[in-house]
Formats: structure tokens, C-alpha cells, sequence
């Protein structure tokens, strides 16, 4: 009997460590909750201040890799997003470093412009849309590229303890995701700045068994686990947050687009980071 309560407090004890985490991950997701972001996200904030904004479009920012999750969860679901243009765009707007224009959905606008055209021809029109409607405004750069690989299974592993019937042991899995992206001046089209940036994806499993004979031709066995994988879409905003920073310590370095104040390089602890980070050293290939 003393055997029993005792393994009972074991799998308890087990059970709550194993099931807090995803019990409280469940709690979160009851309420709708804005984006979490990661450090590439305020790095941008805290990048230098521009001396002006750029004009720039996106006309899209497409998955490249043709890569599908496994079956069989699904043979016909990509293994990415197909948003990563959104989040470029909202990476641009985070920075404060462009004005972005829409052309993703440009048919559309241009549909709604010939409404209000036609609409203004007609009596009683609404005061909001009687003034002449100005032309689209032009950018003068462009944001080319794209997620152009996702690889699975890059590096896995795992450790774990087996004494007297009872287990625990983790496992995890890391995927990683790359993307492109360069930015073209529309006048010449020539390709001004072009950056890649790698994001993992990692996944790890936890569990915790007993397998026991308590009595003769009486068997304990009981096993408990979890699995936390990281969400791929926010690894893919982060590497993109991480390639428009680049992008932009390089511009500034080789004075493609200024900062605010004089021309000189500012002193800023996140700029100084991205340009460390462009920066090859010979003796490390």
C-alpha cells in the first residue's frame, strides 16, 4: 500500500510539471492578444532616425521554397506562411524609415478609384468623394525577395534517465528558416542593398513514464508528456524584422540613405550591432 501512494505522489508530481506549461499556453489563447514580437522588432525601433522617409513598395514577398508539411498532418499545407508580405510591410512601417505604398492590392485600389470617378458624374454625390481625386503617389524604391529555403530537422537530439520502472526524458528538433531581401531603385533598377537572414524553428518534447510491478501479477504503467513547438509564422517575422535592419545598416554605411543630423555615421548601440554583424572576419572562414 505504501508502495502505491508513493508512486501516486510520483506521477502527480510528474504530471504537474509536465501539464503547467501547456495548461497555461491554453489560458493564454482563450482571449485574442496582439502579436508577440521578438528583440528584431524593437531593434528596429531603436534604430538612428532618418533625415527622410523612403518611398517604397512591395509587390510581393513570395514562399520560394515549395516545401509542404509532412504527411500526414497535411500534404497540401505549406510549411510557411503566405503572409510574409504583410509582415515585410508592417517591418517597414516599424522602422520608421519608409512610407509604404500599397501595391499588393493595387487592382483593387484602382477599382475603387474608378467608383468614386463614375460616382462623381452622378447627382447627389457624397461631399467626401466631389474633389478630384489626385494620381497615386510614385516610390522610388522597391523590396524585392522572398522565404527562399526552410530546412527540417537541421540539428535533434535528446537525453533522458530510466531507474526502477520510472522515465523522464526530452527530445527536440530544430528546423531553420532563410529569407532574402533587397532593395531596388526604381530609375535604374539597379539593386542597392541585398541581405539574408536564417531563423530556427525549434520543438521540444517532454515526458515522464512508470512501469512498475507493484504486486505479483499486478502492473503499474502510466506515462505523461507534452510537446512545444515554436510558431514557424513568428520565426519568419523575426528573420524578416532582422533582414529590413540589415538592410538598413547597410544603406546608412555606405551612405545610400542618411540619418537625421550630419552625415556621419551616428553612434547608436543597435546600428554598431547590425554593422558588426555584416562584417566577415577573414580568420573565422
Amino acid at each position: 500500500m505504501k508502495k502505491i501512494m508513493v508512486l501516486g505522489m510520483l506521477l502527480a508530481a510528474l504530471q504537474g510539471c509536465s501539464l503547467r506549461e501547456p495548461m497555461s499556453a491554453e489560458q493564454d489563447t482563450e482571449t485574442p492578444t496582439l502579436t508577440p514580437r521578438a528583440s528584431t522588432y524593437y531593434d528596429l525601433l531603436n534604430m538612428p532616425r532618418p533625415k527622410g522617409r523612403l518611398m517604397a513598395v512591395v509587390y510581393g514577398f513570395r514562399d520560394q521554397t515549395g516545401q509542404y508539411k509532412p504527411t500526414p498532418a497535411s500534404s497540401f499545407s505549406t510549411s510557411v506562411t503566405q503572409g510574409a508580405a504583410s509582415m515585410l510591410m508592417d517591418a517597414l512601417q516599424a522602422s520608421g524609415w519608409f512610407v509604404v505604398l500599397e501595391r499588393e492590392g493595387l487592382q483593387n485600389l484602382l477599382t475603387e478609384r474608378k467608383i468614386i470617378r463614375a460616382s462623381q458624374k452622378k447627382p447627389n454625390t457624397p461631399v467626401n468623394i466631389l474633389a478630384e481625386l489626385p494620381p497615386l503617389q510614385a516610390a522610388n524604391m522597391m523590396l524585392e525577395g522572398g522565404i527562399i529555403a526552410y530546412d527540417t530537422n537541421v540539428r535533434s537530439g535528446g537525453e533522458g534517465a530510466r531507474y526502477l520502472g520510472i522515465d523522464i526524458s526530452r527530445e527536440y528538433r530544430v528546423d531553420q528558416v532563410t529569407v532574402n531581401l533587397r532593395a531596388v531603385d526604381v530609375r535604374s533598377g539597379q539593386v542597392l542593398a541585398n541581405v539574408m537572414t536564417s531563423k530556427t524553428i525549434y520543438s521540444v518534447g517532454r515526458s515522464a513514464g512508470v512501469f512498475k510491478f507493484i504486486e505479483f501479477k499486478k502492473l503499474l504503467e502510466a506515462e505523461v508528456g507534452y510537446t512545444t513547438n515554436e510558431p514557424a509564422q513568428l520565426c519568419v517575422l523575426s528573420a524578416i524584422e532582422s533582414a529590413v535592419g540589415h538592410l538598413l545598416a547597410q544603406g546608412i554605411e555606405r551612405r545610400l540613405w542618411q540619418v537625421a543630423g550630419d552625415n556621419s555615421v551616428p553612434q547608436n548601440e543597435t546600428l554598431d550591432r547590425y554593422l558588426t554583424q555584416n562584417k566577415v572576419d577573414p580568420e573565422s572562414e
